[in-house]
């Protein structure tokens, strides 16, 4: 357990892609800070819901649901808030880093990624707004990347959605600030999930990359929890329209 954050217990979270990867980390930091948090998952999560209602005696809300699918995810929402009361923070964390070259991209692929990776987060934030303005304010943290910070090659369709959700988070900080919604992005680094080590980690591909970090240590779906859990608390309360980079060390901001 890290640090606690009390006004974090009882509030009503929501989660894309909260049932694997990066995803079931954050679902299970929330759920130890005492939240009630309902997540959506592409795949059935019944047995990852089961294992956080095991640990933490509270089974979270797992919808099963296709975040490119606009209506389902609405409704999903709306499951959500009837159920834990208004959204109070939103986590857009779901997305897919499939690796792709330029020249082979065709118009069903780019419309594809950019449903995946961009278009979900900003209809999602769309749908809590109202709650949020309801309540008195909310945070929002869009999960970017440091990917198209570095300039990488091998999924340009994905960079140019990142570089887009950390446009959308300054935008609508400013135009939800008002309203005391705060709007932030988290940038992870290479993140160890199942999914990478299981598609594109290597010692080829793993060895450069942690020579480029500043610390030596691999970075874990754990590692991004902390963060999270700031920017979603009232210990960030004043900060919005900011990008914060967990990556070791990888990129510099300012």
């Amino acid at each position: 357990m890290g640090a606690i954050h009390p006004d974090l217990k009882e509030a009503s979270v929501f989660i894309t892609g909260g049932g694997a990867g990066i995803g079931a980390a954050l679902t299970d930091g929330f759920m130890a800070q005492g939240a009630r948090v309902a997540f959506v998952q592409r795949s059935d999560a019944s047995a990852f819901a089961d294992e956080m209602a095991a640990r933490h005696g509270v089974r979270p809300l797992a919808l099963q649901c296709d975040v490119t699918d606009i209506g389902a995810l609405r409704a999903a929402i709306d499951t959500a808030a009837a159920a834990h009361g208004p959204i109070r923070v939103l986590v857009n964390n779901a997305a897919n880093d499939q690796r792709h070259a330029t020249l082979d991209v065709d118009e069903a692929f780019w419309d594809w990624s950019m449903a995946v990776n961009l278009k979900h987060y900003f209809f999602a934030c769309q749908a809590v707004l109202p709650g949020m303005r309801g309540l008195g304010g909310g945070s929002i943290v869009n999960f970017s990347s440091v990917s198209y910070m570095m300039g990488n090659a091998g999924y340009p369709v994905y960079t140019t959605a990142n570089a887009g959700i950390t446009g959308m988070t300054r935008s609508l900080a400013r135009e939800f600030g008002a309203d005391r919604i705060r709007v932030n992005a988290l940038m992870p680094g290479w993140v160890m999930t199942e999914r990478q080590k299981r598609l594109w980690v290597s010692p080829e591909t793993l060895e450069p990359h942690l020579a480029r970090q500043c610390l030596p240590d691999l970075l874990e779906p754990e590692d991004i929890v902390g963060g999270t859990l700031f920017l979603a608390s009232d210990a960030s309360r004043m900060m919005t329209g900011q990008a914060l980079v967990i990556d070791g060390g990888v990129v510099v901001t300012g």
